[in-house]
């Protein structure tokens, strides 16, 4: 889609009634200052709280602001994709509501890109607030990653960034299901550099990102980009089938020709667990691999929309199903 604007900053929200307004604030003013013009596309992933009202008032009193309201949630990587397929803009903006990453970072991030730059991201030089165990638990999942892929995803990044419209378009035309919106910027390519900043403490609320969502974004990372843990499975199967034949040969050569056998039960059901329990664990390997082909193979669309606000029209690349909005 041919851009309208100059620049589309994409807003993805959950339960952020706290920081919303303040956040609106803060891209008001840094959007002000580059003198062109702009659109903001947030959207509400089915937020409990207050979010979807709170910006549905923005809404009234700034065109400029816009709203895509799903029916349910459906996913923080989801919601960052329904952004990109309404943004109208020559260039779009990422930025998550909890001004952890500063909206002042986006001038700089523009000029990057009048240099002819394609792809500009925001690569965190600190990180505040956060735990010791999250810091090194992220250190070790970028560089876990980076040896698993061939796809160079640049280290301490998030999903922070500055895109020129045709890799905003390239995004859209992928449809996966298990989406790890970083990691498929790097594979489509094009010119890309980084601004380096600190990442400050969430301004308000809650983390939407727990252990739990963390351990999912992970997994999906490393199987939508490797098939290295299915190779590493093979290689591991075959080792333990040789370990086991040859202790076979072991045990048959002490019965033939010699005095001695192996003795003890404990000895046995300890290898007998330890062998059973590393099958279990790569038939998971296998089974997470074959549940996203499931799930790819159903070509459920990747969103359902309940309402937009402010929109004219809808977008080429956008479904909406009857009464509402969907995608192909």
């Amino acid at each position: 889609m041919n851009g309208t604007c100059f620049l589309s900053v994409v807003v993805p929200m959950y339960n952020e009634q706290e920081v919303i307004e303040t956040t609106y604030r803060r891209l008001t003013s840094v959007l002000e200052s580059i003198g062109e013009s702009y659109e903001l596309v947030l959207v509400n992933d089915g937020s409990r709280d207050k979010t979807a009202e709170i910006v549905r008032g923005i809404c009234a009193s700034d065109p400029r602001v816009k709203l895509i309201d799903f029916s349910r949630n459906f996913g923080h990587q989801i919601a960052v994709t329904a952004g990109m397929d309404f943004a109208s803009g020559r260039a779009v903006v990422l930025i998550d509501a909890d001004l952890q990453d500063p909206p002042e970072l986006i001038p700089e991030m523009v000029a990057r890109w009048r240099e002819g730059y394609d792809v500009v991201y925001g690569k965190r030089a600190a990180r505040k607030g956060e735990t010791w165990f999250k810091k090194v638990t992220a250190a070790a999942f970028y560089r876990l990653l980076r040896s698993l892929t061939s796809v160079n995803i640049p280290l301490d990044t998030g999903d922070f960034r500055l895109m020129d419209r045709k890799v905003c378009d390239t995004l859209s035309s992928m449809r996966e299901n298990s989406r790890f919106i970083r990691g498929m910027v790097s594979w489509a390519g094009f010119r890309q550099t980084y601004v380096e900043y600190v990442r400050e403490e969430r301004f308000a609320g809650e983390t939407k990102y727990p252990l739990s969502k963390m351990i999912r974004l992970s997994l999906d990372a490393i199987t939508s980009f490797s098939t290295k843990p299915l190779k590493l499975a093979g290689i591991l199967g075959f080792l333990l089938s040789a370990a086991g034949f040859i202790y076979l040969l072991v045990v048959l050569y002490q019965r033939l020709f010699t005095d001695s056998t192996t003795q003890g039960w404990t000895s046995l059901i300890v290898i007998s667990l330890l062998f059973h329990g590393i099958t279990l664990s790569l038939l998971g390997v296998l089974g997470e691999y074959i549940g996203r082909t499931y799930e790819e193979a159903k070509r459920r669309p990747l969103y359902v929309v309940a309402d937009r606000v402010n929109f004219e029209a809808k977008p080429e690349s956008a479904q909406e199903p009857v009464g509402s909005g969907m995608r192909h």
